[in-house]
């Protein structure tokens, strides 16, 4: 039973990465971050995994006259559109391919970023962990999952320390397994469940992938 609160999100990661180490997943784990959030779970998911952290970024793709309204989500090339929201609100096919050619520039931009020039790991045939702070709708969270699902894992794990139930429900649809610390009800917000949720910024985010990159190094054997 997992108390709420969290203190912050590297105590969730820390439980998240206990309640995974117990699961004595296969060999070769990947850990796979949302930034910027997930990723200070990420890294404590990959400590306790002994495993490498690397990043998924995903861009909502905003309404075009009401960006912070959500159409959709955009993780690699594979766009996930709101496809009744489209519809409803008459946005045309150039309206949206617009938007989506936006922000795959700036996911780009960001990817390259967040990994300082390192290449993005081959996940070919390996266990993906994908890690965020939390879900709430778990839109995102979609977008990242298939987006990986086209890179051919061996075996797909969503994993995030607490989540709405309907958003646990979805992802379970989208991957081969789906675990969540605490699923509160009712559920509004990922951030009412943690007391400390400062916003995390993009130098943390590379400071965290340095660090954990390095370790990866560290443990290797020498030749």
């Amino acid at each position: 039973m997992v108390n709420l609160p969290f203190q912050n999100r590297v105590q969730a990661g820390r439980l998240l990465g206990a309640e995974l180490a117990a699961r004595k997943l296969a060999a070769k784990a990947v850990v796979l971050a949302l930034p910027r959030g997930g990723v200070p779970v990420g890294a404590e998911v990959a400590e306790a995994l002994k495993a490498p952290l690397d990043v998924v970024v995903v861009r909502k793709l905003g309404v075009p006259w009401q960006p912070e309204l959500a159409m959709g989500a955009l993780a690699g090339g594979t766009p996930v559109l709101d496809h009744d929201a489209i519809h409803e609100l008459r946005i045309s096919d150039k309206e949206v391919e617009s938007v989506v050619a936006r922000e795959a520039r700036e996911l780009e931009r960001r990817e390259k970023l967040y990994r300082g020039g390192r290449p993005a790991p081959n996940l070919h045939g390996r266990t993906v962990v994908l890690v965020d702070d939390g879900l709430a709708t778990g839109s995102t969270m979609v977008a990242a999952a298939r987006h990986v699902r086209g890179l051919h894992p061996h075996r797909l794990i969503v994993a995030v320390p607490v989540a709405s139930s309907e958003a646990c429900s979805r992802l379970r649809e989208e991957s081969d397994e789906c675990i969540c610390l605490a699923m509160p009800e009712p559920f509004r917000a990922v951030g009412e469940w943690y007391a400390d949720f400062r916003q995390v910024n993009d130098g943390e985010v590379q400071e965290i992938l340095k660090s954990s990159h390095s370790r990866q190094l560290s443990s290797l054997p020498v030749p």
